[in-house]
């Protein structure tokens, strides 16, 4: 079998648990199968098993990547640390993240699924336990580790949907979409209840950093005894072997050519933008309208306190949850009245998360309480887009280009989204900033946020676009036909010219 043999079960990167293999016989000895397995080569049972795998990774991955933002006031403290700093911590893991996607993106759609991301997984967990080893005077070495933590990620949140893209259909696949990307808002919201919390008893915020290493191990371990690569396209009505394998530069020709993939990608961009921003700074913002208001006291020594984010964890799980179901049951429900639901719902929940985050970051003077309700409304339909936008993705592209389409969704979303937001809001509130005070450190970071209520409106005019263009583009995609007008060499005046098929078979 050639590497690219795409009628295969499998692609290589070594053979995959026995995959494609049927039984041999019903004779004397050979008994029934427990469970009859689907076109996908996986048995249902397995199927729903691999899921939860993927689900428990997904949320150990966010609960890493903001274990950082739930002690943030501490390494401030500890490296003497300015805004701008700050937002750089997150910016350089995400544009490592970002960088590296297309390369997994690639290896995805070609390679076998399951062990590239045993690989990243393992290096990442490594050095994430590295990063908590670094004293004050190497800040250079978090920023490095941190960076160095995105390679796990991106072989991850790149490849796994698209495994259970190839393992369920229609509202099943929804489903189990919205399943995985609940672990969105509760790993995000565990990392900053178990970062403070583990930071508040261990008096040392390198500790937060030493909880996802070993749940990280032993996912790897999961993922390898219990996740089964999946044939691809196979359970659909277009299985992979019926489509042509074409080259990168192709896919992506493709995809720029697709305008629901296209904007809705950059209505996801906005989301990606005003979540990394919210990720990293709520916390410290709202410790610092504390600080402001009398209600706290400054932070002289370690461990600061940490209150605000186990509270603004508590609220991303619980708005996570909810926004997540909300999306995808709105969803159902309005399909079934206009096949241009999943974009509406996504242009809805950001248009209505706008003016919440407004009030959310304007009331933080006033009234903490208040603060906390207009975050939780904000946040919950906020998260309305997850599932809703990754379905999208998923029926508008065909089964060979789903993995470079998630890889090019990642790399674009992050570049213009929370790669630069974080950074974005820290350089804004330090060029704000006219004082070094408690009043000026509130007032720059409070005006710098608002920028996310904008940002909001705009990515709901992007999703109300997509809707234009939806039904056409998912009909394209299920009743796409390669063009089998191969190039042949037809002499011409001496040399070889390659010309079309159809131009010469008139």
């Amino acid at each position: 079998m050639s590497l690219t043999d795409v009628s295969a079960d499998t692609t290589p990167f070594f053979s995959d648990d026995n995959e494609g293999e049927g039984p041999t016989g019903n004779g004397v000895g050979s008994p029934p199968p427990e469970e009859e397995e689907s076109a996908s080569g996986v048995s249902d049972r397995r199927a729903k098993v691999t899921v939860v795998v993927l689900c428990y990774i997904n949320l150990l991955n966010y609960m890493d990547r903001f274990t950082v933002a739930g002690v943030l006031p501490d390494i401030e403290k500890f490296f003497s640390m300015s805004d701008g700093k700050s937002g750089l911590l997150q910016t350089v893991f995400i544009c490592s993240y970002m960088i590296l996607a297309p390369v997994f993106g690639y290896l995805g759609d070609r390679y076998n699924r399951k062990y590239i991301m045993c690989v990243g997984i393992f290096f990442w967990s490594l050095v994430t336990l590295a990063s908590s080893f670094i004293g004050k005077e190497n800040f250079w070495a978090l920023l490095l580790t941190r960076g160095l933590v995105g390679v796990g990620e991106a072989s991850y949140s790149t490849i796994a949907p698209t495994i259970i893209a190839d393992l369920f259909v229609k509202e099943m696949r929804t489903n189990m979409l919205s399943i995985f990307y609940f672990a969105i808002p509760v790993g995000s919201g565990l990392g900053y209840i178990v970062g403070s919390k583990v930071n508040e008893v261990a008096s040392d915020w390198h500790w937060a950093l030493r909880v996802t290493p070993g749940l990280g191990l032993l996912a790897v371990i999961l993922l390898f005894l219990v996740v089964q690569e999946p044939k691809r396209g196979a359970i659909e009505a277009r299985p992979e072997h019926t489509l042509h394998r074409t080259s990168w530069m192709t896919d992506i020709k493709a995809l720029c050519r697709n305008p629901s993939f296209f904007l809705s990608t950059l209505g996801f961009t906005t989301v990606a933008f005003v979540t990394g921003s919210l990720a990293l700074w709520a916390p410290a913002f709202l410790f610092r309208a504390g600080v402001f208001t009398g209600e706290k006291q400054p932070c002289f020594k370690a461990p600061c306190d940490n209150s605000d984010s186990v509270i603004f964890g508590i609220i991303t799980v619980v708005s996570g949850i909810l926004g997540v179901a909300g999306g995808v049951q709105a969803s159902k429900k309005l399909r079934t009245r206009t096949p241009r639901a999943d974009p509406l719902v996504c242009a809805a929940g950001l248009l209505l998360a706008a003016p919440f985050l407004y009030l959310s970051i304007m009331f933080a003077q006033a009234s903490t309480v208040a603060t906390y309700i207009f975050i939780f409304l904000g946040e919950t339909f906020l998260s309305m887009n997850w599932a809703v936008v990754a379905d999208i993705l998923l029926y508008v592209v065909i089964p060979t280009r789903r993995s470079t389409a998630e890889a090019f969704q990642i790399v674009l979303s992050h570049l213009l989204g929370d790669a630069i937001s974080p950074y974005l809001i820290g350089v804004v509130s330090d060029s704000i900033k006219k004082s070094d005070s408690y009043m000026w450190d509130f007032r720059s970071l409070q005006m710098s946020l608002l920028l996310c209520s904008f940002v909001a409106v705009v990515g709901g005019a992007f999703f109300l676009a997509t809707a234009l263009f939806i039904e056409k583009d998912r009909h394209l995609a299920e009743n796409y036909v390669p063009s089998d007008d191969a190039p042949i060499i037809v002499p011409k005046r001496g040399r070889s010219t390659k010309v079309s098929v159809s131009s010469v078979l008139i």
